[in-house]
């Protein structure tokens, strides 16, 4: 069962993905309690994230990203709003703010982009949803189903992980179904303004949906949740489009910061591979290994995660694949004991005993304590027969 609690953050997600009418908030001091529930409400949930696990951790690269959104906060909303920005160890292309200042961005897109200038449209867009008050709006709109409010008045503690990411993903049919997509467009063009103003080049905002439009593509899936309320991908394209024309003609080339951005996501590209591997999204895992290896090419781990891909996709001539980017890896660290043992299975089950047993013994030898130690001893035993 879903934790009730967590039902809140289907509101506080709403400023990543979903809006009310687009005028101003009138002040008042239902407004002003209702904001500050909110508030309160966003520290108590992303206590719940915190405590998690899903955080990933890497303060130079939490550093890295913080100083983005300094340069692109404008200078009126700097005693207002903290920003800070949070990495969570998911695959999928996501992100999201909460009213305070929090954003989440999912390891999944954050190794999709391909510059700095790239990531700062994702952040501008998701800094203007707390700039403009997008989640009180949102909030005012929600409150009014019954239901729902029963919810926020009787919340109960969440405890399982799994339930907490899974209701992250469901809330997006809420949202569709709740509000209008109106703010949607109005935090893209204020992003696109912060992204003019700190300097960086508005030109690649466009090529951030086309790039994730073609992963969306080519794994055959649908919109992930940080576009699913939005405007459709081709919309957002445009409107980047037609605002480059109206602001940018006589701009001169801004900032991209390629090769920093590549620099401070080469750990999270490993990380989120193996988060694809495991997920069974191959595909993705292979790029973001293809990405990692033209910063770091002689990576061991990389090429022994490419024959992981390879194995288990067990497409056409993947298994030969695999086995060549398995003695890649020890070629390029011979003390590294994973990719003997993958290699060995490979052996074993092309009857190639002899170099199966070499290959198993190498992994014991390196890692006495390995966890698969007792199942490679069965396969040495039937080597033996």
């Amino acid at each position: 069962m879903r934790h009730a609690a967590l039902m809140l953050i289907g509101c506080l997600v709403a400023v990543a993905c979903s809006t009310a009418n687009p005028s101003l908030v009138r002040e008042s001091s239902n407004v002003k309690d209702d904001e500050q529930r909110l508030w309160q409400r966003s520290i108590e949930e992303q206590q719940v994230l915190e405590n998690s696990g899903f955080v990933y951790r890497d303060a130079e690269l939490r550093e890295y990203l913080n100083g983005i959104v300094q340069k692109l906060q404008p200078p009126e909303t700097l005693a207002t709003i903290s920003f800070r920005i949070v990495v969570l160890k998911d695959p999928h292309l996501n992100a999201f703010a909460y009213p305070n200042g929090v954003i989440y961005i999912h390891a999944g897109i954050l190794a999709r982009v391909d510059n700095e200038a790239q990531l700062a449209m994702l952040l501008a867009h998701e800094m203007a949803h707390c700039t403009q008050r997008h989640a009180l709006k949102a909030f005012r709109g929600f409150k009014r189903t019954k239901d729902r409010v029963a919810i926020l008045q009787n919340p109960e503690p969440a405890s399982n992980h799994e339930d907490m990411m899974a209701l992250l993903g469901s809330t997006q049919s809420m949202a569709v179904t709740g509000y209008s997509q109106d703010l949607e467009t109005e935090a893209d063009l204020t992003g696109l303004e912060f992204m003019l103003n700190a300097g960086y080049d508005v030109k690649e905002a466009p090529r951030l949906f086309k790039h994730l439009k073609r992963a969306l593509v080519e794994e055959k899936a649908r919109e992930p949740f940080f576009f699913g309320t939005h405007p459709r991908l081709e919309k957002r394209i445009q409107n980047c489009k037609d605002f480059l024309r109206v602001h940018c003609q006589r701009r001169e080339k801004g900032v991209k910061n390629t090769v920093i951005f590549l620099e401070k996501i080469q750990g999270l590209l490993l990380e989120n591979a193996l988060l694809d591997l495991k997920a069974g999204r191959f595909p993705s895992a292979y790029r973001g290994l293809e990405k990692y290896l033209n910063i770091n090419p002689q990576e061991s781990r990389a090429y022994y995660l490419l024959g992981e891909v390879c194995r288990q996709r067990a497409q056409e001539n993947d298994i030969a694949r695999a086995k060549e980017y398995y003695k890649k890896a020890i070629l390029l660290d011979p003390s590294y004991p994973e990719p003997y043992k993958a290699v060995g299975l490979i052996y074993y089950k092309e009857g190639e005993e002899r170099l199966a047993r070499r290959s198993f013994e190498s992994c014991l030898a390196l890692s006495p304590h390995e966890p698969d130690r007792v199942y490679i001893r069965g396969y040495l035993e039937q080597c033996d027969e």
